[in-house]
């Protein structure tokens, strides 16, 4: 799939490959002089640059991408594991960045905090207008990856909890694990009081929060909801019918001068991911130890993508 964009830079480099031929006619050419390449190489503007998270599942969805790609003929560079948005965002920006899977939900929630979308298909919608100018979003995916409030499924039947608003009738004291940041999310312990009068103590358990969770040294964690351990570790995500957390949906950003291009790639890659393929290939990367690469590769192939 090579568009009018790699046909002009096609056209380019043979007619640089032509000036260099007249070049090396003339007897006063110095064959190591190239200043005949002032104009740059055209090679690095036609790779697209692909990034991720410093997030297993996130990698995952990235080489999915990067390997449909490839395989729709295009030259892909993999920028993995570059933190979290406030380095990547930069990226994406400037240009150095092309292609990277995101969650629509926070990703909105980044660009607008005082955002009333919520559903789905409200916050997709509400997207383009509140991303860069130089930023765009294709096709989102049903599989979702978003935060939640989750439970041991033991401490749901004891306390009969199927909701949020179901912990406001727990007896004991609530403490609720997560990540540091949590605290000042909109979605954190005030969102929590305020949307479902639900008061909790706070524990900032970083990367320990489902083993905390587990131990009952928590009792409610911030847990993604394709998180593997929700099915290894018999754990119980509550409802959220008052919609506390934005939809996640994944969904790939892009440069808007590369939209066009990949957009029949990467678009049937977002109609193939599933919720449950998602939670499946994050067990292989956890419990099976499979490589990015080879779980990528697999799921194309299964789904008629390679």
């Amino acid at each position: 799939m090579f568009t009018a964009r790699r046909s002009t830079l096609a056209a380019g480099a043979a007619l640089t490959a032509s000036a260099a031929l007249v070049l090396a006619g003339c007897s006063s050419s110095d064959p190591l002089d190239d200043s005949a390449d002032a104009g740059g190489d055209t090679t690095e503007s036609s790779t697209i640059v692909v990034g991720s998270q410093a997030y297993y599942s996130n990698e995952i969805i990235a080489e999915i991408y990067a390997q449909a790609l490839e395989d729709a003929g295009f030259d892909v560079e993999r920028q993995f594991s570059i933190g979290q948005r406030d380095a990547y965002i930069p990226a994406l920006e400037d240009g150095s960045v092309d292609l990277f899977p995101e969650y629509s939900g926070n990703l909105l929630q980044f660009f607008d905090p005082e955002t009333e979308a919520r559903t789905a298909e409200d916050v997709y919608a509400a997207l383009p207008d509140a991303l860069p100018e130089t930023l765009t979003v294709l096709d989102q995916s049903s599989a979702s990856d978003q935060d939640s409030y989750t439970v041991t499924a033991a401490f749901a039947e004891a306390n009969g909890l199927t909701t949020i608003a179901d912990l406001a009738g727990v007896d004991e004291t609530l403490t609720l694990g997560g990540p540091p940041e949590l605290a000042e999310r909109p979605y954190g312990p005030e969102g929590l009081e305020e949307t479902y009068g639900v008061t909790v103590e706070f524990s900032a358990t970083g990367d320990t929060t489902v083993q905390d969770l587990v131990a009952g040294t928590v009792n409610v964690a911030n847990v993604y909801t394709a998180d593997p351990r929700i099915q290894t570790q018999d754990l119980v995500v509550l409802e959220d019918p008052e919609g506390l957390f934005l939809a996640s949906n994944v969904v790939p950003v892009v440069n808007v001068e590369i939209a066009d291009e990949i957009a029949e790639t990467i678009d049937a890659v977002s109609a193939a991911l599933t919720p449950q393929a998602l939670v499946a290939m994050n067990v292989q990367s956890t419990e099976d130890q499979m490589s990015a690469s080879d779980i990528a590769a697999q799921w194309l192939s299964e789904n008629g993508l390679s």
